[in-house]
């Protein structure tokens, strides 16, 4: 039963020193709800996995830190039990900045940053700015590119500098999915192509991909039919790159290219048997990424190829009422605290937002700041109660923490995972 808490003091928003000192070796059980829930140990042996997967299918890393967006949770994904990596992708400016902010650069732990949506005119100059502070430290910041227009504002950039610079770019490819990027067969591709070969402002790093449709996966096989075309559409890119250079007298070699495929469901996929079977050689050296693997969620349980007790995060709740016969087929309901704006509206193939750990209960309706837990059987020795905390994964992790101010950290090898032994603080803004 929910005990009575001292009242929060609203007023102030408490910084990670204070918020460390208040809630470490705390139980759960006394947190204020909805309160999003990361095991350490989980997420860093997700990483130590993932870089075991980039080793077996004998490729390079570039962890994406848009779930999570921390510096700890980053430091877990560049150093683990298995591997190391210096590569990372950021959504936002703001992460980027973080990065840099945070020490992470300083300390050697991220060398090579990409900003990870195809480069507009009013992100140059921040990402200007941030680049001459990162050479500092002896950092790279690169860019993607999927139009010619984008080169423009590059060397508008660079024709105002003393000294200027070449940005590191990859062509941003569309292997399908219409969501960014240049394929291949595109009017513009090799007009993007020839301007990004002649611009004084750019030098070609590689060729970048990413599967989203590959989130429909529910097999091995098939995450493994996506990875493989993730690796065709780079590698046609980089081909044709190769044959237009050709044409114009400009050297290049197969070898000078990154092509950087991934997504969680593919990135899964990897294997040294799923690298013999690429058929078609290879047009630069590959590399690997991936962001939603350290957290996971209903979305990636979907896929089978994850099991449950590979994820990291889940949102703990209270009961707030309780409805007997409620719902359907006289089924009981139950209303929890957290809503929309705690678990976000996605569904996946379970048609639900969430499950309720360890029970048949599932967030099966939602508003914006309350939810309605339902089932499809009697309730038996699941009946909940007014005051019960509940802990529920959702089917999105990356929008669900994007919801939350901080996030309580427990170590399943630490008190059995039920107090809090850390703070961590995400990155908020654009």
């Amino acid at each position: 039963m929910q005990q009575t808490q001292t009242p929060y003091d609203f007023t102030t928003r408490p910084s990670k020193d204070a918020l460390v000192q208040e809630f470490i070796g705390q139980s759960l059980d006394s947190l204020r709800t909805p309160a999003m829930i990361i095991d350490r140990k989980i997420f860093a042996d997700n990483c130590a996995a993932m870089h075991a997967k980039a080793k077996e299918w004998g490729t390079g890393f570039r962890a994406h830190l848009k779930t999570h967006k921390t510096a700890d949770g980053t430091r877990l994904q560049m150093i683990s039990s298995a591997d190391r990596t210096s590569a990372v992708v950021v959504s936002t400016l703001m992460e980027a900045w973080e990065v840099f902010r945070e020490g992470l650069f300083t300390d050697g732990t991220v060398k090579d940053l990409l900003y990870g949506l195809p480069i507009a005119p009013n992100k140059v100059a921040d990402l200007s700015s941030l680049w001459d502070l990162v050479a500092e430290e002896g950092g790279t910041i690169r860019v993607l590119i999927d139009h010619p227009d984008q080169i423009k504002f590059l060397e508008e950039c660079e024709s105002k500098r003393e000294k200027p610079r070449k940005w590191s770019v990859f062509v941003k490819m569309d292997g399908g999915q219409k969501r960014a990027g240049v394929s291949v067969g595109a009017s513009t591709f090799e007009t993007l192509i020839k301007a990004l070969l002649t611009s004084p402002a750019i030098s070609i790093y590689g060729f970048y991909a990413h599967a989203g449709n590959s989130y429909a996966s529910t097999s091995l096989d098939q995450a493994s039919s996506f990875l493989s075309s993730e690796v065709q559409c780079v590698n046609q890119g980089a081909e044709s790159a190769i044959k237009i250079a050709s044409s114009m007298g400009v050297e290049t070699t197969s070898q000078m290219f990154v092509l950087s495929v991934g997504s969680t469901p593919t990135a899964h996929a990897a294997s040294a048997e799923a690298r013999e079977k690429l058929t078609s050689s290879l047009h630069g050296s590959l590399e690997l990424h991936a962001g939603n693997y350290p957290m996971l969620d209903l979305q990636q349980l979907s896929t089978n190829l994850i099991d449950r007790s590979k994820v990291a995060q889940r949102v703990r709740v209270t009961v707030a009422s309780y409805y007997p016969s409620r719902g359907a087929k006289g089924t009981d309901e139950a209303l929890v605290d957290g809503g929309a704006l705690a678990f976000s509206k996605d569904t996946g193939p379970s048609q639900t937002f969430g499950e309720v750990i360890g029970t048949d209960w599932k967030l099966g309706r939602i508003s914006q700041e309350h939810g309605t837990l339902t089932r499809t059987t009697p309730a038996g020795n699941e009946e909940l109660k007014v005051g019960d905390k509940v802990d529920i994964i959702g089917q999105h992790a990356c929008l669900i923490a994007a919801a939350y101010p901080w996030f309580y950290v427990v170590d399943s090898d630490v008190k059995q995972g039920k107090e809090v032994v850390d703070i961590w603080v995400p990155w908020k803004g654009w």
